[in-house]
């Protein structure tokens, strides 16, 4: 006898949409980690090659004037950034690549811890999100800010929602 309930139907149809969004998440989480691993790599060369060399050379292959005003600007800048600091810079953008990778996997994996690590890191980073775009608004900003926003939401939501169906069924089990 195949009987199907109408009520399971659509349970299994919103679990496989949000099923697919935890990928999607955790896809732009592992992207985001091979970007922060690459900025992390980008930064020990200038350490070993040296930052004002490697901007020369950039400005020179994209045929920028090294004299002119802003490439003056920027070259002048850089000089003042010292080693330490790059050291620094390279180890919270490898961190940062972990705890994206660390995201990344679990998400794409469906486990719960995942959502919730996701969820609080995203949640720390937005206040400073908004204070970038009060001070300057770009459309790179406002998607970023708006993209983690929605994760936020989505994810907390739905945490939200499986931690209150497993309360349910904890009670129904206990026969409360």
């Amino acid at each position: 006898m195949m009987s199907t309930s109408t009520h399971s139907r659509p349970e299994h149809s919103r679990i496989s949409v949000y099923d697919r969004w935890l990928e999607v998440i955790g896809g732009l989480k592992l992207a985001e980690a091979v970007l922060f691993l690459l900025l992390g790599v980008g930064v020990i060369r200038l350490l070993q090659q040296g930052v004002v060399d490697e901007l020369t050379r950039l400005v020179i292959a994209l045929r920028f004037d090294p004299e002119g005003r802003v490439a003056s600007l920027v070259l002048d800048h850089a000089a003042l950034v010292s080693p330490h600091r790059l050291k620094e810079i390279s180890t919270v953008a490898f961190a940062h690549a972990a705890l994206d990778l660390l995201e990344g996997v679990g998400l794409i994996l469906r486990k719960m811890w995942a959502e919730f690590v996701t969820v609080a890191v995203s949640a720390f980073f937005l206040p400073l999100e908004f204070y970038s775009l009060a001070r300057h608004v770009t459309w790179v900003r406002v998607m970023i800010t708006l993209i983690n926003l929605a994760v936020v939401v989505y994810l907390g939501f739905h945490l939200w929602m499986r931690l209150r169906d497993r309360k349910e069924k904890s009670a129904v089990l206990n026969g409360r």
